[in-house]
């Protein structure tokens, strides 16, 4: 039987409700991970802990604000308190506002900035001491293809993901050689809750996937493996690098 990619890996993922984040979740579990699953609501982690479960996995399902430093630091000491260690952190947590510059609300920027891009530099800062203290952990940050290109809209979203692309940069150098590997996924359009009613009403005509050279949106589980990838010890001399999932949108 081949081993399993993640075993006994200790691993927490944020917004584990999501499209991709549940697909990842629950991928990490039939690689043999132990699971700390984070989101907003309880109800919605609870049913995926339940789905967990039937995997035989360990789970610890638990709400968090990533915008709070103060529910990060809660987060974190019931991972040590639990598992006494962290092999991975992946930090998808994430929201999406569409207009440009003109039309966007402060209000409405603010929160983009806080989950997208401050949530992100919270989870790092918060779990660091414990993905440092495995000597061999990743860190796989949610940028987009949008954190790449841009657009034309959706301007507090394209701000805060290329932050995160480069702030992975910064951390990665940082951290280099103190076990410690941060690496950026950015995935095209993919068929999750977040741009669903656009695909529903759009269908392949929509936009983006016009311009997809693959002429269709990703699937969840397709973004899973890569994150998995990363994840894993397979991917020990990445780090500091972008990992783009987007069916060659950003190719022409």
């Amino acid at each position: 039987m081949t081993e399993q990619r993640l075993n006994r890996k200790v691993a927490l993922i944020t917004g584990a409700t999501g499209g991709i984040g549940a697909a990842t979740a629950e991928l990490f579990a039939r690689e043999g991970a132990r699971l700390i699953i984070t989101d907003v609501a309880q109800e919605p982690l609870d049913a995926l802990a339940e789905k967990i479960a039937a995997t035989g996995a360990e789970t610890l399902a638990t709400c968090l604000d990533v915008s709070s430093a103060g529910q990060w630091d809660a987060v974190i000491a019931s991972v040590r308190e639990r598992f006494g260690r962290l092999d991975v952190l992946v930090n998808l947590a994430g929201i999406v506002d569409w207009p440009g510059v003109e039309d966007t609300e402060e209000d409405a920027w603010d929160r983009v900035i806080d989950v997208d891009q401050k949530g992100t530099w919270l989870g790092m800062r918060a779990a660091m001491p414990l993905l440092r203290a495995t000597g061999n952990a990743s860190v796989i940050n949610t940028s987009s293809v949008l954190g790449l290109v841009g657009s034309g809209a959706a301007a507090a979203y394209q701000a805060a993901k290329g932050a995160v692309r480069l702030l992975s940069k910064t951390a990665a150098v940082e951290y280099a050689r103190q076990g410690v590997r941060v690496n950026s996924i950015h995935p095209g359009v993919i068929a999750t809750p977040m741009i669903q009613d656009i695909l529903d009403e759009q269908g392949d005509q929509q936009p983006d996937i016009v311009r997809t050279p693959m002429r269709r949106a990703g699937r969840p589980e397709e973004v899973a493996s890569a994150i998995l990838f990363l994840a894993s010890d397979e991917s020990s001399y990445i780090t500091g690098s972008e990992l783009v999932i987007d069916g060659g949108l950003t190719a022409h």
